[in-house]
């Protein structure tokens, strides 16, 4: 699946690209053993994740969608896709999805739930900043440095069956109990990568998904969804 070893500067060439990724969880990590107030923890993952996507990252954050109408439209998809499942049948609480390795604490203080503040963050955080980090590293780095070290010369979308279902299953992996749709909503991103050839379509389809899970969170209370 990868070629001899990669080309001196490579690995410089990929921190633009994992770098928010990065920076995302490892304030995730950071978190656990520096325990502040609820309302704290997320702004301050959120400017930190923020900083670091600016300075080392922006001047590869395009928002020239090549298919915006079809890519709002995946967008919508993958968040029906999402939700359905909860929606029409009752399995979560199965070993499958409630058990030590996919179980996910709850991150959402109920105080919070009422502060204005917080959900403009949360909004902003889920529906701008996480497609972002998400779709540079996935789509625009590893699935591309798993077909070659030297990734900058692998286009975007290219394909082989080994990166693509590695991608995809570890981006299930990252979505703990939601880790089925999730599995989905990779496998969708992934071919919509193919079919485009453009990040910035990726990007605006999982804003839309994840603008519209932001939504359905606020409208229904159910604040599940917000891992």
């Amino acid at each position: 699946m990868k070629s001899n070893g990669p080309a001196p500067g490579a690995g410089k060439a990929a921190v633009p690209y994992v770098a928010p990724f990065l920076a995302f969880i490892g304030v995730m990590a950071l978190e656990r053993l520096f325990p502040l107030p609820a309302a704290w923890l997320y702004p301050i993952r959120f400017f930190v994740v923020l900083a670091v996507t600016l300075l080392l990252s922006s001047h590869l954050v395009s928002f020239r969608a090549s298919r915006p109408l079809q890519s709002a439209v995946l967008g919508i998809v993958v968040f029906v896709i999402w939700i359905a499942p909860d929606v029409f049948f009752d399995y979560r609480s199965h070993w499958l999805f409630d058990n030590p390795i996919t179980r996910t604490p709850a991150i959402v203080d109920p105080a919070l739930k009422s502060n204005w503040w917080f959900r403009v963050i949360r909004v902003m955080g889920s529906t701008l900043l996480v497609p972002v980090l998400e779709e540079l590293f996935w789509r625009g780095w590893m699935m591309r440095w798993l077909i070659s070290p030297e990734f900058l010369k692998v286009p975007i979308g290219a394909y082989t069956p080994g990166a693509f279902w590695t991608v995809a299953l570890l981006f299930a992996s990252e979505h703990g109990p939601y880790w089925e749709v999730g599995l989905v909503a990779g496998i969708l991103y992934n071919w919509w990568s193919m079919r485009t050839r453009n990040l910035a379509d990726c990007v605006l389809a999982h804003a839309v998904t994840n603008g519209a899970l932001s939504a359905y969170v606020l409208a229904t209370g159910q604040w599940r969804y917000w891992l």
